[in-house]
């Protein structure tokens, strides 16, 4: 997937339109720690444990902007984001090993929301929580809807739906009355056995791993410039950015801790579910308002934390196996992922199965961290890959201190949950046993492997010169298709040769289709694009070189077959001419169908090349 990284200018004269211009990507991140995920581990901490968990999220948020600023840095001065760098530094075996880790993390962040925002229909609307779940698949046009209107829009609606669940929680605090000095006593460190997996849940529901990869892509969409001081620059400013957003997420994971604690536990009332502390929260607090903001911000953490979770899964899916899926069918599939087993969840063991569904969520993520935090620790150390910018010793100490802790906590959660489920059904561990020791042996891999390949993009091979054929006089303004396949080099040729019989202007046309480029439309730019410009910039001197008249158009969407369609007739070209890869039936699913659609929508002819050597 092709992944920006200066799309936005930051050549700004003050220093607040500079902080302004590079804000952003951390607010897009945050929405990640305020998702119902969240709730759920913060609820059942205060709940069980009055105050003395806040320590788990202070510690957790700053683990969170010391790995999300080592994020940043690796966008900002590799350009690359963590999928791709994973994808080049690894062998293929273990890459693909990490994808299907992270897809299954981005899967349990996924049922997180889901659950989260059918909960908060329920108690709003009173809709049984089996048609929420369902209903919430929809939110897939939704998002693909509002990206056409750009990151403006989107950062608009998410920054109204941040502000609605903080001033919800304020309100939610000050009604609740807390014991300060409690608070206070929550910030020194303090676990148990019997809070451990709490302990856990919450870390997971903090740091999430999806956000690594998805920070590093979304920085790289400022326009920094190549020098090392314009970097040193860009990474101040991400790093405000970043302490600001995060800083601001855990207030609101804070309070709603402290929210259950000067409630529920002052009050010895066990949480069981999410339903539970909405319905109470009104007597204990003598106000339908608690009750009512709190399903509110529910709703809004629900429907906010799916736009991370859309961009997170076509970023880690494109930079892992270079693969281009439909935005549509990418966000469906994942979204079928998380609803199917939350529908049987509800149906087999009730509502009350969402709770837990929700803590163990985050467990999930919290297991899958340390295949996200080593590789972006490694990365950022490396110095062939960071150059100047690469970790100090005092953060190498730091970042490795964070994932020691992390490792210890999980490697305790395992062992501990693996003893208790293997006394109450044996196949369990027979399974859990050996699944818990292979991974260990890939974490072992990716920590201490030695040979890796090294981190340079291997450079885009230039085409064979395109066969000389005959004159065909026809058309005056010709217009062409390129997509970095196999398919252009037949698509060019012919197109020259029609250029040349009727001495024709040549248009060469690429349409960016990668998830930041749909959002951020015509100012993205991306990292392989610009390594992909070398390539379409030697196609127009080829071109150029055999005497005819040409220019290069690029244009940035999220639908191609559009895109064409609109240069097509803005250019008035007479002819447009497309490269056909082959495929059929399924694929035309998976990629996409564009030439029939393309040719029923213009009136000037349009002649398909096959290519015959990569068709399949």
């Amino acid at each position: 997937m092709p992944e920006v990284h200066s799309s936005v200018s930051t050549a700004h004269p003050s220093i607040w339109k500079r902080v302004f211009a590079f804000a952003g990507p951390a607010y897009l991140v945050s929405v990640g720690y305020m998702d119902p995920g969240n709730w759920a581990t913060d609820l059942e901490g205060g709940a069980r444990f009055g105050y003395r968990l806040l320590w788990v999220l202070v510690l957790s948020n700053a683990m969170a902007i010391l790995l999300q600023t080592l994020s940043a840095r690796l966008g900002i001065v590799a350009g690359r984001d963590l999928a791709q760098a994973c994808r080049e530094q690894y062998p293929k075996p273990v890459a693909w090993m990490l994808w299907i880790l992270c897809e299954i993390a981005i899967a349990a962040c996924d049922l997180a929301e889901v659950l989260g925002a059918a909960i908060g229909l329920n108690l709003l609307f009173g809709l049984p929580l089996v048609w929420g779940v369902v209903l919430t698949a929809a939110d897939t046009l939704l998002i693909l809807w509002l990206n056409r209107y750009g990151i403006r829009v989107l950062e608009t609606i998410i920054l109204g739906f941040v502000t609605v669940i903080g001033g919800c929680f304020l309100l939610e605090v000050w009604l609740a009355k807390p014991e300060w000095g409690g608070v206070a006593a929550g910030l020194v460190p303090w676990v148990d056995a019997n809070s451990l997996y709490v302990a856990i849940a919450m870390l997971g529901a903090t740091v999430m791993p999806h956000n690594l990869y998805l920070h590093s892509s979304l920085v790289q969409t400022r326009r920094i410039g190549s020098t090392n001081g314009e970097k040193a620059r860009a990474c101040r400013y991400n790093l405000v950015d970043s302490v600001v957003a995060l800083n601001a997420a855990l207030l609101v994971n804070a309070a709603i801790l402290i929210v259950a604690a000067a409630t529920f536990y002052r009050n010895g009332i066990v949480v069981t579910e999410i339903q539970q502390a909405h319905h109470m929260l009104a007597p204990l607090l003598g106000t339908t308002m608690a009750s009512v903001a709190f399903a509110l911000a529910l709703l809004c953490a629900g429907q906010s934390s799916t736009i991370t979770g859309t961009m997170a899964g076509q970023i880690v899916m494109e930079g892992f196996l270079n693969f281009r899926m439909r935005p549509w069918l990418r966000r469906l599939i994942t979204r079928l992922v998380a609803v199917v087993p939350a529908v049987l969840a509800i149906v087999h063991f009730g509502d009350a199965a969402t709770y837990q569904l929700l803590i163990f969520s985050q467990v999930v993520l919290s297991l899958q961290l340390p295949f996200a935090v080593i590789p972006l620790i490694q990365f950022t150390s490396d110095r062939r890959r960071m150059g100047d910018f690469v970790n100090p010793p005092w953060v190498r100490i730091l970042a490795w201190s964070v994932a020691g802790i992390i490792l210890v906590l999980n490697g305790w959660l395992i062992v501990q949950e693996l003893e208790r489920l293997s006394q109450e059904r044996p196949w369990i561990g027979w399974i859990g046993w050996p699944v818990a020791l292979g991974l260990a042996a890939l974490l072992a891999h990716i920590a201490f492997m030695r040979r890796v390949i090294p981190p340079e993009p291997a450079p885009i091979a230039p085409p064979e010169e395109p066969p000389e054929l005959p004159e065909r006089p026809v058309y005056r303004r010709i217009l062409v298709t390129l997509d970095h396949s196999g398919a252009d080099a037949a698509a060019v040729a012919h197109a020259v040769t029609l250029a040349k019989s009727n001495k024709a202007k040549l248009v060469l046309l690429h349409v960016e289709e990668g998830v930041t480029s749909q959002v951020y439309g015509e100012e993205a730019s991306t990292a392989e694009v610009e390594a992909g410009a070398a390539y379409l910039t030697g196609w127009l001197q080829r071109v150029k070189g055999q005497g005819v008249d040409a220019d290069l158009v690029v244009v940035h969407g999220r639908d191609p077959k559009r895109e064409i369609v609109r240069a097509a007739r803005a250019l008035e070209a007479d002819l447009l001419v497309m490269g056909a890869h082959g495929h059929r039936g399924i694929k035309d699913l998976v990629y996409g169908a564009t030439i029939n659609e393309v040719r029923h929508a213009l009136d000037a002819p349009v002649l398909v090349v096959r290519d015959r050597e990569h068709s399949s």
